[in-house]
């Protein structure tokens, strides 16, 4: 069975082991865990941010950004499908106390038209923060072309808000395009970034920033049981991830592709050109009449709406297997 629910699912492998076994260590609460000072220093500098900290989920990075940057009772702007609105538990209305303004954009992305601030009445929710996600989880890995970002981060902060970016498939943004994590990065106050998706390791985040933002950053990871002592052990799989395995996230935009091609000819399913390495694929019947299906094609897949699938392809998922995959009819 070929598992392509998400790009979670990898498993690591015996060098990444044997680098996590033989990380130097301290507690990094106190700040003393050098393998996690490394890990922080080496993402800030490829996002071009000052600092950064390691956090256990990409969830609590977002979550985090957004408490930095707001008060209780502000309003933040999102894309209507972006995980910080759909797949983070209402955690935003909960630990920052804030108001969520969805906005409809075209495949994920929003351009400068759509943003825009509440006048500053006293009765009203002051607009704060724009949050943008990069590549677009729910719109199918979409990537935002620059010159939009570009555009729509200026308009914002022409309007007096703070920038955050949710970059946990950032590092797929690049290999799809070209275009350094650093260069999108650079119209966000802050940045967070995933290692345990397309890259590999087994579980962490890091939230880039300001030498400021990322002491009051360390705060919050504290008030929200994100401290961690000997946490070099995990900060030495994203070092290893970052070394060995971002120059192959391309080859899971290629097994997409293939996925893509092998499921044109099937009657009742649309999949849709892939940006990265989620593929969406639309049903003409309800999706999940379509799971037992895709299991006897030896292919694990989520329900993602009423009539939409999600295949998403990653290191773990070799091509020689999905080239011999056999799709027919139902």
């Amino acid at each position: 069975m070929i598992d392509l629910r998400s790009d979670t699912v990898t498993k690591p492998s015996a060098q990444m082991l044997e680098a996590m076994l033989q990380a130097e260590v301290g507690d990094d609460v106190f700040g003393e865990d050098p393998t996690v000072a490394k890990l922080e220093k080496t993402v800030s500098e490829i996002l071009g941010k000052e600092a950064g900290v390691f956090v256990p989920s990409g969830c609590m990075g977002n979550q985090i950004a957004v408490k930095c940057h707001t008060q209780p009772g502000n309003e933040v702007l999102l894309e209507e499908g972006s995980h910080i609105y759909q797949y983070e538990a209402g955690m935003a209305s909960v630990f920052s106390g804030i108001q969520i303004k969805p906005i409809q954009g075209e495949n994920g992305i929003l351009s400068a038209n759509k943003i825009t601030k509440r006048p500053p009445y006293h009765w009203e929710a002051q607009t704060t923060l724009l949050c943008l996600e990069n590549t677009h989880n729910k719109a199918g890995g979409t990537i935002y072309p620059l010159d939009i970002l570009i555009e729509t981060t200026q308009k914002a902060k022409d309007l007096g808000l703070s920038c955050h970016l949710d970059g946990a498939r950032l590092w797929n943004a690049t290999a799809a395009t070209g275009i350094a994590e650093s260069v999108y990065a650079a119209p966000f106050d802050s940045v967070n970034v995933c290692l345990s998706k397309g890259l590999g390791a087994p579980v962490g985040s890091v939230l880039c920033g300001s030498t400021a933002f990322i002491a009051q950053a360390k705060r919050y990871r504290k008030m929200m049981g994100g401290a961690m002592r000997q946490s070099g052990i995990l900060a030495a799989a994203g070092l290893f991830a970052l070394e060995h395995h971002r120059k192959e996230l391309i080859l899971d935009h290629e097994k997409a592709q293939l996925l893509a091609s092998k499921l044109q000819s099937v009657t009742g399913l649309s999949p849709r050109n892939p940006q990265s390495n989620i593929l969406m694929i639309d049903t003409e019947i309800p999706a999940t009449e379509w799971l037992a299906t895709f299991e006897k094609w030896g292919l694990k897949v989520t329900v993602f709406g009423e009539h939409t699938l999600r295949a998403v392809t990653h290191r773990d998922v070799f091509m020689n297997d999905l080239n011999e995959v056999n799709v027919g009819a139902r």
